[in-house]
């Protein structure tokens, strides 16, 4: 008895022992800031023991494991970090792991870019960073894996590669600051961002920060809806590179690589990265071929002095439909006599002499070169002076047809029996003959140079200032040329004033030909309060835009060249964040913005006459938020105010034979909302996120005694002036309402399945302001829908070199849906008909293996 008592004992001491846990405690801090790192993940090596870092970067890690171990530190965007340690059954403090950028210099390029920082800055965001864009954007468009993001909806546009469209709290492109390594990149004629001259950023993103609102950026950039802010990886401070390759659905292949010398003993890190693809695309006729370059060279000189160099291009060509074809019974007719899925539907589609033909394409190029400089001039008082010089130089054109002859004599149809565009029967007709239907080329090439330059310093420990210049300079060269004659021998043109009729070949400049010249003189302030718990900004920016076009095509030489017309326009911003506990932090910002009108209403009857009324639109914000930190869960809460004043359009109608116009002043939007979301993680291997955002966007104001005039500035319409019915309408073109949920588990080391759920609902069609001549009631509602997108990856390692599989399914379960809409009126009935719209696609998926060596 006494010897089993002593075995008793001595087993149940061995079990004691060996569950006794550890208990590894630390801190995880950003290398060059100083600043703890919240999300990043720590795990006991070959277990699944783990945790992420805090708010602060605090971290605390329970381990069954005995004797000595590692912990192995990751956050994307910073070199992997081990630390031994010995497993004892207490608590061991491995105090605090610094880890180190793996971009050189990207903590200056943030600073230059206005990278918000949780907790401190006070703006709504959302931060995207390359694994998540990696594992969820594979075919989709760049834009698209923002879809969850709250206030953010997206769509593919009309379906072809790079069309795709993005809106934030219910504004377009026009009204958000889409910023490039912190180098504007919106049009500066008419402020779109064009995402085919930019298919192939992903491969090249480190990471991605939607600001809703306005934002942080110091940048006097029309944020109205919010910023984009664009950073690429630049060059790697490790040695190494990656190999992609991959494929999808209708034919599409990708490949990629990259490779980097890291930061080497001389100062010197070079990085080179390049990707091709192409497919048919899922509507019908839409293929496409795309490529992307990057190069970055980055030179540290000493710990004071670090020369940048970026550049980066993605050249492309595809094929694409007519934007809003038809409405949703004509896409069925079209269909059923086609005998294809409605969704795919492309009546430009078609064949010339045996090969396709598309009525429509779009070839592009638009690289962006950026030169920096980072000064460190006193590190006792953080006094630096950041520098970015760049260029842009864009080169490229869309198609279309021009109909030269409508007549029933000419012979042939212009679409066949099913009703798709007959190229065939057009060539056979017109053959060695003048034209009566051609393809023309609308070219739009620019050259576009910039400067920016930010100084800052502290003033006192808690108290920091910034300014600096926004210099640019833009000329857009636009004309329109004849493309492919379709058999013709040549056209007739009868649009250009100076020369007459005319005989056109391939190649002449036809209907337009004309630049627009954009000065854009930026300067900024901005003075920081920091301390303790307290966190405050408040920004003045100011801006001088001026326009001036020159008109090759209507006016003789010597008076092509217009006026110049100047715009003053800034704004003036504030906001504060208090961190309430080491859990619960609220911040507040408000702002006013005047922008300059674009070129398009100070230019607006397409000659060099310029409209002397128009004037700077006006925006107000306002915005209040919390957020909620632990090393679990993760929320935050917002909500928004947007008044968006002095909207200027421009009307045009006929009385009898004379075409008038007139400018419409003080249109009033306002865009409200609450936005939620979170992200909770309550096992190392699981993550939930969610999100929800329900806004109302409205137009305020009806518009009366609209005057139309003639170019003489006589009233065409004193005894009956026009009203525009806008009042309460609900704003277009976004979903109002969306939902999202999503969840990522890890089901055993490496195998990692994800799901997401998405829902759109408050979606109205699109409309012309200004074809509200009547009071056609509200403005047309689009269904509800939502989606499910699913994915798989699994990563292995095969001794250095670290491989990853991945897949994913796009519209799971293959939801036929209306993404998009525009209002049509019905001139026969009177009152709106169908609103032309666009189909979102059906089910999709791209599969692919990444290698990192």
């Amino acid at each position: 008895m006494k010897t089993l008592t002593l075995n008793f004992i001595a087993l149940l001491m061995m079990c004691v022992t060996a569950s006794a846990q550890t208990v590894i405690k630390g801190k995880v801090v950003d290398g060059d800031s100083g600043e703890g790192i919240i999300g990043a993940n720590v795990v006991v090596k070959g277990t699944t023991d783990g945790n992420i870092t805090d708010f602060d970067g605090n971290f605390e890690v329970v381990t069954n494991e005995t004797g000595n171990q590692e912990l192995e530190v990751s956050f994307i965007g910073f070199e992997p970090y081990t630390i031994p340690f010995n497993a004892n059954g207490g608590t061991v403090n491995l105090g605090t792991a610094n880890l180190a950028s793996s971009t050189v210099s990207l903590a200056a390029v943030e600073v230059i870019a206005d990278i918000a920082i949780d907790r401190k800055t006070p703006v709504a965001v959302s931060t995207l960073k390359a694994d998540f864009i990696e594992a969820k954007l594979g075919n989709q468009e760049f834009p698209e894996v923002l879809k969850s993001t709250p206030g953010v909806y997206t769509t593919k546009g009309s379906g072809g590669y790079g069309d795709s469209r993005i809106n934030v709290r219910g504004f377009s492109t026009e009204n958000l600051g889409v910023l490039v390594n912190g180098a504007p990149v919106n049009d500066m004629e008419n402020g779109r961002v064009y995402w085919s001259n930019w298919a192939g950023l992903s491969d090249v993103t480190q990471t991605m920060q939607v600001q809703r609102g306005l934002g942080a950026s110091k940048l006097a950039i029309p944020s109205v809806g919010g910023t984009i802010n664009i950073l690429t990886k630049g060059a790697e401070s490790k040695k190494g590179g990656t190999a992609y390759i991959g494929g999808g659905n209708d034919g599409m292949i990708k490949g990629a690589m990259s490779l980097s010398t890291g930061l080497m003993d001389n100062g010197w890190a070079f990085t080179v990265a390049g990707s091709a693809t192409r497919g048919n695309g899922y509507v019908e006729g839409l293929d496409f071929s795309s490529y992307t370059w990057f190069a970055s060279a980055t030179k540290v000189f000493n710990e004071n002095h670090t020369l940048a160099f970026t550049a980066t291009g993605a050249p492309q060509t595809h094929n694409q439909r007519a934007n809003y074809q038809w409405t949703e019974k004509q896409y069925e007719e079209y269909a059923e006599k086609n005998g294809i899925d409605k969704r795919r539907a492309n009546y430009g589609h078609t064949t010339l002499n045996g090969e396709d033909f598309a009525q429509r394409y779009n070839k592009y190029h638009k690289p962006q070169i950026n030169l920096n400089h980072y000064w460190t001039i006193n590190r006792e008082k953080n006094m630096e002076l950041n520098t970015t010089v760049y260029t842009s130089i864009g080169r490229g054109n869309g198609t279309g047809i021009t109909t030269l002859d409508w007549s029933n004599g000419s012979g042939y149809n212009i679409v066949d029996e099913n009703g798709r565009w007959d190229a065939q029967s057009i060539y056979d007709n017109q053959k060695g003959e003048a034209a009566k239907h051609y393809q023309y080329n609308s070219v739009n090439n620019h050259i576009w140079v910039g400067g920016l330059s930010q100084f800052s310093m502290d003033l006192t420990s808690d108290l920091k200032l910034s300014t600096g210049l926004d210099l640019r300079y833009y000329k857009g060269q636009h004309y329109q040329e004849v493309g492919d004659l379709i058999g013709a021998s040549h056209a007739v043109d009868r649009g250009m004033e100076s020369a007459g009729e005319r005989i056109v070949k391939e190649g002449d400049k036809v209907n337009y030909n004309n630049d627009g010249i954009v000065n854009w003189q930026g300067a900024f302030a901005q003075l920081e309060y920091s301390k303790d718990k307290l966190s405050t900004f408040i920004n003045v920016a100011g801006s001088n835009t001026s326009y001036k076009r020159i008109d090759y095509f209507t006016y003789a030489s010597g008076t092509e060249t217009s006026d110049n017309a100047s715009y003053l326009g800034g704004s003036v911003k504030g906001g504060a964040n208090y961190n309430l506990t080491d859990h619960h932090n609220i911040f507040a910002n408000a702002g006013y913005f005047s922008r300059a009108p674009f070129m398009n209403s100070v230019f607006p009857t397409y000659d060099n006459n310029i409209n002397e009324e128009a004037a700077n639109e006006k925006v107000s914000s306002f915005e209040l938020g919390y957020g909620y930190r632990s090393s679990k869960f993760n929320a935050n809460v917002n909500v928004y105010y947007t008044n968006w004043l002095d909207k200027s359009m421009r009307l045009t109608a006929n009385f009898g034979e004379v075409r008038g116009a007139a400018n419409v002043m003080g249109v009033d939007a306002l865009h409200k909302g609450i936005e939620i979301d979170f992200h909770y993680k309550p096992i190392q291997t699981l993550t939930i996120t969610g999100m929800a955002s329900i806004g109302d966007w409205r137009w305020k104001n009806n518009v009366d005694n609209v005057y139309f005039m003639d170019e003489q500035q006589n009233i065409l319409n004193p005894d009956d002036p026009a009203t525009l019915y806008l009042e309460d309408l609900k704003v277009g073109d976004a979903a109002q309402t969306t939902f999202a949920l999503g969840v990522d588990y890890e089901v055993v080391k490496g195998l990692k399945f994800g799901a997401d759920y998405n829902f759109f609902g408050n979606l109205y069609a699109d409309f012309n302001p200004e074809s509200r001549v009547d009071d056609y009631g509200q403005t047309t509602k689009l269904k509800n829908y939502s989606l499910i997108d699913a994915r798989v990856s699994y990563t292995m390692f095969l001794k250095a070199t670290k491989l990853t599989l991945f897949g994913n399914v796009y519209n799971l379960l293959d939801t036929e849906y209306i993404a998009e809409g525009i209002e049509m009126l019905d001139y026969n009935n009177g009152g709106l008909g169908a609103p032309a719209i666009n189909y979102g696609f059906g089910r999709t998926f791209s599969v692919g293996v990444r290698a990192n060596f």
